[in-house]
């Protein structure tokens, strides 16, 4: 049986090299730029939500707590008449990038450490290069990409902005799958 342990390499390896690859994604190629729009009256908009002093946070417009208040017509006429948005609200100031990046690292090391667990309890010492890898990267490209397919459907993220990050998940996918395929305990580890 293969432990996590003998794995340490392609999980911290691959969690590094899978955030170097979210950076020349997000640097370097750039096609999340236009996953964003700019709102014609911006500055209105930002005043007005200043204006109300919102704590970080998600939220709602409009803003229904409960199911049951769609049936009220006043809460049918604001959906009706819109927008209809989802507004998130960040700390005031430049963001912490050494704290996200952090995050962003330890995301990906945790996902690899996901992915390593998951073989380990599928595939035995010794596997093919090919049962390794093909296996790896459909748990990888689970791991992640598919949890963004419901931000379209619930959240109104563009489709294309969504197909943009099941790309990420099967190079993120592809990078795990090659690393572990190359690192798997051989029968006599």
């Amino acid at each position: 049986m293969v432990t996590i342990a003998q794995l340490w390499i392609p999980i911290v390896g691959g969690g590094l090299l899978a955030w170097v690859a979210s950076g020349l994604i997000h640097m370097v190629v750039k096609y999340h730029n236009s996953d964003y729009r700019q709102l014609a009256n911006e500055d209105e908009v930002a005043a007005a939500l200043a204006a109300g002093s919102p704590e970080p946070g998600l939220y709602t417009i409009p803003h229904c707590a409960d199911m049951s208040q769609m049936n009220d017509e006043a809460m049918q006429r604001k959906f009706t008449e819109g927008p209809v948005a989802f507004v998130t609200v960040f700390p005031k100031g430049l963001p912490k990038m050494g704290n996200l990046m952090g995050q962003q690292v330890a995301h990906f090391i945790v996902g690899f450490a996901i992915i390593g667990w998951c073989a380990t309890l599928a595939l035995q010492p010794g596997a093919e290069y090919m049962t390794v890898f093909q296996f790896v990267a459909v748990v990888g490209f689970l791991t992640f990409g598919w949890a963004q397919i419901p931000m379209s459907i619930w959240y109104g993220h563009l489709w294309s902005t969504t197909f943009k990050f099941l790309v990420d998940a099967a190079i993120y996918a592809l990078l795990a799958a090659g690393l572990f395929a190359w690192l798997w305990p051989d029968v006599g580890a």
